[in-house]
């Protein structure tokens, strides 16, 4: 069974053993406006915590999102190439941004339930 974890930053991340898919939260999306544009990284990169991964533009700004976890990308969701909206209208199903292979599951302990995430952007 999967779970969802979220960060100070604003992504989500569900894991299911040790793949894991990632995105921006629905407040995130909101903040940013309409999507026009996602730089996806390539498959196969390794990305650290805390490093810019992906970015994300909207009519309002660039903004950077975060890798939650240490991992390795091993999708990218192609269909935000052609609808970059989808994370607007979709931000924690059809919009998900990565997939990724975990490299150390205990990072996960340092991260936020849903609960204690919507209490800070409460």
């Amino acid at each position: 069974m999967s779970k969802v974890y979220f960060t100070e930053d604003h992504e989500w991340i569900r894991v299911d053993g040790n793949e894991a898919v990632i995105g921006i939260t629905d407040h995130a999306q909101e903040q940013l406006g309409d999507l026009v544009f996602v730089e996806l990284p390539e498959v196969g990169r390794k990305v650290s915590k805390g490093e810019a991964a992906i970015v994300v533009e909207s009519v309002k700004a660039a903004s950077d999102v975060y890798a939650p976890v240490d991992g390795e990308i091993s999708a990218i969701n192609d269909a935000l190439e052609g609808e970059p909206g989808l994370v607007n209208s979709s931000a924690q199903k059809d919009g998900w941004l990565v997939k990724m292979r975990l490299v150390d599951a205990s990072q996960l302990d340092g991260l936020m339930d849903e609960a204690a995430y919507l209490a800070q952007v409460g």
